[in-house]
């Protein structure tokens, strides 16, 4: 018998049914010598710093910093159940192996590795690592199995990078928020990444527009712009200069270029697209895709390649195939040799993300997104295969008085690409800004142009542009770029599996917030990076850090020497804190305890009351409105401690629908709970 263990119910489910094990029992399948069972995700996490001394239930200075060992994990409440299942399946010694099917990456490797750990298990470990949920690929993978051993380094710079993030975001968070009496989130990524919008923001609020000028002359053969011209004065006296004269064609220069294709899509090159083109959160982005792999139409989502291993390239030939039969817009479509999409140097783990032949095969049952990312790959893999963008750029220099004019222009000579892109952009209804492709009017070298007209132009110059997510995770790639030598693996803040989180973290948290499209950061961020040293909110430091994780993984970087980075930056952070005088508490006081009458103040985590023997507490992480698509907030609170009841808005049913109640506190022995009450309608 072997055991299976994945990531997902859904996932279990898949395998199972490929494998034979077609009986369902409570957390597992079997049949057919396999049990295939699942984690929930992270099924086991490492504790918080009260589950190793009941004094840290109370932030205090003095305590930090907190550098547990040995580690210990735990598995929520909600989630034992399941763990007990698998508890005593790897305690099972009628298993020959446990075969690790877990996500194929870093954080999946992650998920199994703790709860094989926090078993006890000794069974011996296989790795199940495929890049498309089709039965083919399934099946593939379990006659290619590998052992465990072989991903014992991934595995640990995957606990390095969670550990790291334990340590400076526990202890920073309880040294600025002990110290300044308000609570301040702090992370190893999230708070480089708000440094990021915090800096692109002030360069937007200083920026101070400046004119300046150009010259346009023209006949009914060309037009021609000047450099610019810092003075009006200067623009002017030139434009009233050549008004009426002639001028000379000095050069007529005529270059044939060409774009090349887009590289396929990884994970953030497809989030950004769909940012850009479909304004979707980098978070939606990957749930949609993440659904669109468990229902086998793409390949493995989150992935860091914009390359296919050189193996496959008569199967993507076949893909492509399959796609021109399936889009009939493509019936012209032209395919250049597919082959400089392979790479097997620039594939590490995944392969760039495809969609699977067994997509074509009818419609799926997707909802307008799933739609929308789907047809995405599909167009990047089209555009990526076809032929480049050919053109013809001229370039005229004309004189007049003795001053210099250009015009430019191009021709195309063979859409390529961008004919793929338009058709698809317009099969999608996406619309798109076109390149101005106007060609510039034949004339010929030496030959005069006479009754030129002049005029001077005022132009500004502009800002910066506020962050998207787009550009936000383009940024995110690519900090620290600068600090590296030119042959260093560059992967910036975060990885393609984290970006979308730390995104969604720093809103949660407050410190950024969406307008429209756009990322600004708030007050709260702005007050969050001018508190903190600069080796805390170092994009570059943090940047290196995700450098030598891939390192760790490759066997080239010390698991004790990244530690030791790790715990000199935790001491730093504590030393740095022990001069700050503390700032006495100001807290808002709410209302009065409803059980002693003392008053009610907002804490980090709670509004409770300030009367320390008073049990009252409405938690800020409140389940039971979370349940609900709610978070308590302030103005919810208040209404509870005033009259015992808040309207709301807007709630979400377990089947997504919203709705409106009154959330109703009830207090008994001093413990709170609620419940809903439903407001008459109207006749």
């Amino acid at each position: 018998m072997k055991l299976v263990i994945a990531e997902k119910p859904s996932v279990s489910a898949s395998l199972a049914a490929v494998l034979g094990a077609d009986e369902r029992k409570d957390g597992y399948f079997i049949g057919n010598g396999y049990t295939v069972t699942w984690c929930l995700g992270h099924i086991a996490d490492y504790v918080y710093p009260e589950d190793y001394d009941e004094k840290y239930k109370k932030w205090s200075f003095p305590d930090l910093p907190i550098i547990p060992e040995p580690w210990r994990m735990a598995v929520p409440k909600e989630k034992k159940p399941q763990y007990k299942v698998l508890k005593n399946l790897l305690n099972d010694s009628s298993y020959e192996a446990v075969i690790n099917a877990c996500d194929a990456g870093r954080e999946g490797e992650l998920i199994f590795r703790r709860v094989y750990e926090l078993s006890g298990s000794r069974i011996p470990i296989r790795r199940l690592w495929i890049n498309s949920m089709e039965d083919s690929a399934i099946k593939k993978g379990f006659e290619c199995l590998r052992d465990g051993d072989d991903y014992d380094l991934l595995a640990k710079s995957a606990a390095a990078r969670a550990k790291a993030d334990w340590l400076i975001g526990i202890n920073a968070t309880r040294a600025y928020t002990t110290k300044l009496n308000k609570k301040y989130t702090i992370g190893r990524v999230q708070t480089p990444t708000v440094m990021l919008l915090v800096e692109r923001d002030e360069k937007i609020k200083n920026f101070v527009k400046e004119p300046f000028y150009k010259v346009v002359i023209g006949c009914p053969k060309i037009k021609a712009v000047s450099e610019n011209i810092k003075e009006k004065s200067e623009a002017d006296r030139l434009a009233a200069q050549c008004n009426g004269k002639t001028a000379e064609v000095i050069s007529v220069k005529k270059k044939e270029k060409k774009t090349k294709t887009p590289r396929l899509y990884d994970l953030t090159s497809l989030q950004r697209d769909a940012n850009r083109l479909y304004g979707y959160s980098a978070s939606d982005t990957l749930s949609v895709l993440q659904d669109l792999y468990e229902k086998k139409l793409v390949t493995y989502p989150r992935t860091d390649s914009q390359y296919i291993t050189e193996d496959m390239v008569q199967s993507v030939m076949n893909l492509i195939e399959r796609i021109k039969e399936k889009y009939d817009f493509l019936s012209g479509y032209k395919q250049e040799d597919i082959k400089k999409l392979a790479d097997n140097s620039k594939v590490s783990d995944h392969t760039a993300l495809l969609p699977t032949e067994g997509s074509l095969s009818g419609e799926a049952d997707l909802s307008v997104k799933g739609k929308n990312i789907y047809n995405l790959i599909v167009r990047r893999l089209m555009a990526a295969a076809a032929t480049n963008y050919l053109y013809s750029e001229t370039e005229v220099l004309i004189r007049c008085e003795g001053k210099d004019f250009k015009a430019k222009g191009k021709t195309v000579t063979d859409p390529g690409f961008k004919e793929v892109e338009e058709a698809f952009d317009k099969y999608m209804n996406i619309r798109q800004k076109k390149d101005d492709d106007s060609p510039v009017i034949a004339v010929s070298e030496g030959e005069t142009l006479k009754e030129i007209s002049a005029k001077s132009e005022e132009h500004f110059t502009t800002p910066p542009k506020p962050y998207t997510e787009d550009t936000l995770l383009a940024a995110m790639e690519s900090a620290g770029n600068k600090e590296f030598e030119e042959d260093v693996e560059r992967k910036g803040l975060g990885t393609p599996a984290t970006r979308a989180s730390i995104i969604e973290k720093i809103i949660e948290t407050g410190y950024v917030e969406r307008k429209g499209k756009t990322l600004v950061p708030t007050e709260d961020g702005y007050k969050l990076i001018s508190i903190l040293p600069d080796y805390i909110k170092s994009v570059s430091l943090t940047a290196e850090w995700e450098n030598k994780l891939l390192d760790m993984e490759k066997g080239k970087y010390s698991e004790d020497i990244f530690f030791g980075e790790i715990k000199d930056m935790v001491q730093n952070i504590v030393a740095g804190c022990a001069d700050i005088a503390p700032v006495k508490s100001e807290r808002e006081v709410l209302g009065k305890c409803p059980i002693c009458g003392a008053d009610i103040v907002e804490y980090p985590k709670s509004y409770s009351c300030s009367e320390k023997d008073c049990k009252f507490v409405i938690w800020k992480d409140n389940k039971f409105l979370n349940s609900m698509k709610k978070k308590m907030d302030k103005k919810i609170a208040m209404d509870l401690i005033k009259s015992g009841r808040s309207r709301i808005n807007n709630l979400v049913s377990s089947k997504g629908n919203k709705f409106t109640a009154d959330l109703v506190i009830n207090i008994d022995e001093g413990k709170v709970s609620y419940k809903l009450e439903f407001p008459e309608k109207k006749k």
